[in-house]
């Protein structure tokens, strides 16, 4: 049994499949779930499991070269973005619309859905390769 890390069957494999600039959408409960997308759906209650308990687990086990996040999120949830920011040191911010990320969000791999209420806590991750 595995007994750390990703624990999730589902969000463990995404992650582990992921290639070289993939995209990997992490998302509050109202992030729109596009057609053909995977969804790993973790929401459960309000609250839970919150974006940046996901956004932790997950950054321990992807390289990033790139976070996207949607410009509304620096009003909105500032803290939760320089959160995120710290747990991928190196990578490349990139602040986009609400719309825009939306928009990408349809070429993810995978959007996992998170239990947060907090407006516009979503973010791409885009992932990176470490041959050193």
């Amino acid at each position: 049994m595995k007994d750390r890390g990703l624990l999730h069957p589902q969000l463990a494999r995404v992650v582990t499949e992921l290639g070289h600039g993939d995209l990997l959408a992490i998302g509050d409960a109202g992030l729109p779930l596009p057609l053909g997308v995977e969804r790993v759906d973790l929401a459960v209650v309000r609250g839970v499991p919150s974006f940046l308990e996901v956004a932790r687990a997950v950054l321990a086990e992807v390289r990033v070269e790139t976070l996207v996040f949607a410009e509304e999120s620096r009003a909105a949830c500032p803290q939760l973005v320089d959160a995120v920011t710290s747990l991928a040191p190196g990578a490349t911010i990139e602040w986009v619309s609400h719309e825009e990320l939306k928009a990408r969000s349809h070429s993810a791999r995978a959007l996992v859905r998170t239990g947060e209420f907090t407006p516009y806590a979503n973010v791409l991750l885009v992932s990176g390769v470490d041959f050193s």
